[in-house]
């Protein structure tokens, strides 16, 4: 699976803009709706619930909030990079600042395990987040996320 599998163009957010994590959640559940057409409060409800269970925040500026959704018929993903860090609670206490969403059917079992392994590479990848961090522009983001080569390396 490549993040160009699960992550298109409109997919990307240059510059989020969240003074908090719920807010941060909030947004990025309104830009998933548009993406899946589902409805934006099943889609946060689906986000709170997972972060209830511990947080996403990975470490070193990074988040992978995800879930599971009834009738959802393919994996979507976001990515937005924030304006300004945030406390998301992540494991290493740190800011995050790098947000990669996943939703997945609710029926995917290897499927949602496989994204979600292949973004954490991504995202631990320092050479990555960093050129990430350093542009503000959603095509470039998107190349650099979706770039075959970057993530194989990762």
């Amino acid at each position: 699976m490549e993040i160009a599998d699960i992550l298109t163009p409109p997919g990307v957010i240059a510059n989020l803009r969240a003074a908090n994590k719920r807010q941060a959640l909030q947004e990025l559940a309104k830009r998933a709706a548009q993406l899946t057409g589902k409805h934006e409060r099943t889609i946060f409800e689906v986000l709170l619930e997972r972060e209830r269970l511990g947080t996403t925040g990975i470490g070193h500026g990074t988040a992978i909030p995800h879930g599971r959704m009834p009738d959802l018929l393919q994996l979507h993903a976001l990515f937005a990079r924030l304006e300004k860090p945030i406390d998301f609670e992540a494991i290493d206490g740190q800011p995050v600042d790098l947000i990669f969403l996943l939703l997945t059917p609710a029926t995917s079992g290897a499927d949602h395990l496989k994204a979600l392994a292949r973004i954490s590479r991504l995202l631990r990848d320092k050479t990555i987040c960093e050129k990430l961090r350093g542009t503000d522009r959603a095509d470039a983001l998107y190349a650099l996320l979706t770039d075959r080569a970057a993530s194989h390396a990762a």
